[in-house]
């Protein structure tokens, strides 16, 4: 339901950041309700929450994740390609106007970057965190990534197909490249399911040419 997903979500805010920054919070669940979304959503950012309440005990420093989370997608303009730098940059701005301490706004800003690539450095317990959170929805059941691709698809609705094709290809093959999709202990168990999902859709939309 959709008042009691952005009334979790802002309760969530507000235990991290405090009663002060509700506003703040407020604005940011706002964001992830803008009605071009149909991936990059509230229930995303929940999902990527609970992911990461999983994986909690793998991270340095849980309240910069917690932070990096929802702010990673509050910029998500489709015709853009630079939305993690944007969100990085307001996730900057907020917390400096909140008083965060100079090392935490830097490190949010390095993890909310981080998502452009979801390929964390080895020993990057934090950026491991954040992105194995971030793409627990490649091993979806057959269901589940279904409705997670065809909502993607309808964010980019004003593609033509052929160009979306080639786009998403090159996005799946970057991460089919990764040696480790998930870099925490706590989610491995999810490799094969996703690497499973990723070949079955680029077998789907490969272009006709890379085939």
């Amino acid at each position: 339901m959709k008042g009691q997903v952005d009334t979790e979500l802002l309760a969530r805010w507000v235990e991290l950041a405090g009663l002060n920054a509700e506003p703040v919070g407020a604005e940011l669940v706002g964001r992830y309700r803008e009605v071009h979304r149909r991936y990059h959503t509230v229930e995303h950012l929940a999902a990527m929450l609970a992911a990461i309440d999983e994986l909690a005990a793998e991270a340095d420093e849980l309240d910069a994740v917690l932070y990096a989370a929802f702010f990673h997608d509050a910029v998500y303009a489709v015709d853009r390609a630079d939305n993690e730098e944007r969100s990085a940059e307001l996730a900057e701005q907020e917390l400096e106007k909140l008083g965060a301490a100079p090392e935490l706004v830097a490190e949010v800003g390095r993890l909310v970057r981080l998502t452009a690539g979801h390929d964390p450095e080895p020993g990057d317990r934090n950026g491991a965190v954040l992105c194995d959170a971030d793409l627990v929805v490649l091993a979806a059941d057959a269901a589940g990534y279904a409705a997670y691709t065809t909502a993607v698809r309808a964010e980019y609705q004003h593609v033509p197909d052929d160009l979306f094709r080639a786009g998403r290809t090159a996005v799946l093959e970057g991460l089919a490249r990764q040696p480790r999709l998930f870099r925490t202990a706590a989610a491995a168990r999810f490799e094969a399911a996703a690497r499973a999902n990723l070949a079955a859709e680029l077998a789907q939309i490969r272009p006709a040419d890379r085939e």
